[in-house]
């Protein structure tokens, strides 16, 4: 009978052929690698563990500042997709699913955009949110099924989520998107992923090793999270979905939005509490265009008709009004 450590010493000559590539690929993945300056990371005090954390995650935002070229030509590209009637779509496994799943769904209350403009796919559906569904990942049948299901069409753009670069299902999510001439971008954290070469704008957050080794949930799903915050944020800004800095057209679908609403109203004109509400109700609770009868001094009627001239572009209107009062403060009263 075998010793238990001969067992042990002879298993990894047993591996499958797929496991061993697998393992090689793992090996060139700076994600995976190990952190040097975390090795103790079992003996430190619960302090100086918070600190060691803390400091690998103050890397991220200069990774994604490294990126901001890229996801530039991403978001002019996500832009060019939506004025042309299409969809942006994000697509991954895991936690990079589940990050690209609260981005989009976080559009439609900030800017008021249909349900389905801005889409988030996990690999393994919804159940996938919630629960680890083994396997998802790695089936490729799965990511043309899904895309099939929401009638992927050329004008869409499509952006792989996936910290390794690797990932088999979003691979062939983009492969698909390609076949049919979308728009396809990457959010990936390893140089010379396999996805950076196959897409129109790959954008890579250098992140390095993780603090927990393999644990990308931490550095790369931060880096992951601020990409994506940039991505949409910065589409609907071009796209006129704010004025100022203030998101006009957030959807006032509960009672801290409908108070959110007034606010920015008062905080673009500078009128009244009153009056932001008498506007607000008159706008049928438009954020946007209540400020635009208040500024150009005009009835619901003749503001919408000036958004629809401008593509809804708020300073757009007020330059191209004659009867704009921007800049000219009413009386503030404070919500």
């Amino acid at each position: 009978m075998p010793k238990p450590f001969e067992e042990v010493k002879t298993q990894p000559q047993k591996l499958e052929t797929n496991e061993q590539a697998l393992m090689q690929q793992l090996d060139n993945l700076v994600s995976e690698g190990r952190n040097p300056r975390t090795m103790t990371l079992d003996t430190l005090n619960t302090l100086d563990l918070l600190k060691v954390i803390n400091q690998e995650d103050q890397k991220v935002a200069l990774a994604v500042a490294a990126a901001l070229p890229n996801i530039s030509v991403c978001v002019d590209l996500a832009v060019t997709s939506l004025q042309n009637k299409g969809r942006l779509i994000y697509i991954g496994a895991g936690t990079s699913g589940r990050l690209g799943v609260l981005d989009a769904v976080e559009c439609r209350p900030t800017f008021s955009v249909p349900d389905n403009l801005v889409i988030g796919i996990i690999a393994g559906g919804e159940n996938a949110l919630t629960n680890a569904v083994e396997g998802a990942e790695d089936s490729k049948d799965s990511a043309i099924v899904d895309l099939q299901n929401i009638d992927l069409q050329k004008n869409d753009m499509l952006v792989g989520i996936a910290a390794s670069g690797r990932t088999p299902y979003v691979i062939s999510a983009l492969e698909y998107a390609n076949s049919l001439g979308c728009n396809t971008a990457c959010v990936v954290c390893n140089p010379n992923s396999p996805m950076l070469t196959m897409v129109n704008a790959g954008i890579c957050a250098q992140v390095g090793p993780e603090c927990l080794t393999g644990s990308t949930r931490m550095k790369s799903g931060t880096a992951q999270k601020l990409i994506l915050n940039m991505l949409s944020t910065a589409v609907m800004v071009k796209l006129g979905k704010v004025f100022e800095n203030l998101m006009v057209d957030l959807n006032a679908s509960n009672e801290k939005l409908r108070a959110r609403a007034i606010r920015i109203v008062m905080q673009a004109t500078q009128c009244s509490q009153t009056q932001a509400q008498t506007a607000l109700e008159l706008a049928d609770n438009s954020a946007k265009l209540a400020i635009l009868m208040i500024l150009t001094q005009t009835d619901a009627i003749t503001a919408k008709t000036m958004l629809q001239k401008n593509q809804g572009h708020l300073r757009n209107s007020l330059s191209n009004s004659p009867d704009s009062i921007h800049a000219k403060p009413h009386k503030k009263t404070l919500l």
